[in-house]
């Protein structure tokens, strides 16, 4: 995750400590709750500050702008869900691929219902189309995502060429980000969202091997 961060530290001249680091990662935190909370408009530099308890100038030592902040945020959420998926492929080595996969999904089925990350991704949809800096965010993050999904299906029904794969892969992508749009609550309605996990988990499994 470190290598992530670092790339959108790139205006800061000097070398990162480990305290550094923990700053960083505050100052990520306070801006994911800020923007799933008050939005894009609402975000902002000295906000951020204050909901990490820093000063302003500790924040723009690591951050200059914004869309800066803004680029570290998403990319680091990204990075997380990259460490679970990590974590799913170690603990389940032995088993099949398809059982890492299904548990991969329902994993990001539990994520995009967490009540920040379901606003923070919310928020990024709807600013793409108005803003190119977040379009150009969010093209990223759908090209991670495919990518991601498409390792984890290549190859489980040989007759599926790995085209047709990466073409499965897009509409798997588009599903699970389409479930943010249905507000699914998890805590609340636990009996509807686990109805919706069991639909999608089929479909999913469906374009994953079924020629």
């Amino acid at each position: 995750m470190k290598a992530t961060i670092d790339q959108t530290l790139r205006n800061k001249p000097s070398l990162t400590t480990e305290k550094g680091w923990e700053r960083v990662h505050a100052i990520l935190q306070a801006a994911r709750r800020l923007l799933a909370e008050d939005g894009y408009a609402g975000l902002s530099m000295r906000k951020v500050a204050a909901e990490a308890g820093m000063t302003l100038s500790n924040v723009q030592h690591y951050y200059n702008s914004k869309d800066v902040l803004l680029e570290a945020a998403l990319l680091s959420t990204m990075d997380e869900f990259q460490a679970k998926m990590d974590r799913i492929s170690a603990e389940m080595r032995d088993r099949p691929r398809l059982d890492q996969f299904l548990s991969t999904t329902d994993m990001f089925l539990e994520e995009i219902t967490d009540p920040v990350t379901h606003a923070l991704f919310f928020e990024i949809w709807a600013l793409a189309s108005r803003n190119a800096f977040a379009s150009s965010l969010m093209d990223r993050m759908l090209a991670r995502e495919r990518k991601t999904v498409y390792n984890l299906i290549r190859g489980l029904n040989p007759a599926i060429s790995d085209d047709e794969y990466m073409q499965r892969a897009i509409l798997m992508v588009a599903q699970i980000e389409g479930l943010m749009l249905f507000r699914l609550d998890r805590e609340s309605r636990r009996e509807q969202f686990m109805a919706v996990r069991a639909a999608v988990r089929k479909a999913l499994l469906n374009l994953a091997t079924v020629p």
